[in-house]
């Protein structure tokens, strides 16, 4: 496995935590901010919940980054 196959694996991994939806998905199941409020920020729940809000804020930069992994697949195959 190469260094590039490896960014593209870990781009497909921030693309599914950004189109998670909060009202849908994650609030049945106890996977919201609100959940993790107070000092259970540094358990793995919250960490994890911390990640899929991250991913979520940094839409912007994750379709540049598509963009620039889209364009650079056309030209490299």
């Amino acid at each position: 496995m190469g260094f590039w196959t490896l960014l593209e694996g870990l781009l497909l991994f921030a693309n599914a935590f950004a189109i998670l939806n909060e009202d849908r998905f994650l609030a049945p199941r106890g996977w919201t901010l609100a959940e993790i409020q107070g000092g259970r920020r540094n358990t793995l729940k919250g960490q994890i919940i911390g990640l899929i809000h991250a991913c979520q804020f940094l839409r912007l930069p994750l379709i540049l980054f598509n963009i620039i992994t889209i364009v650079v697949k056309l030209f490299a195959g």
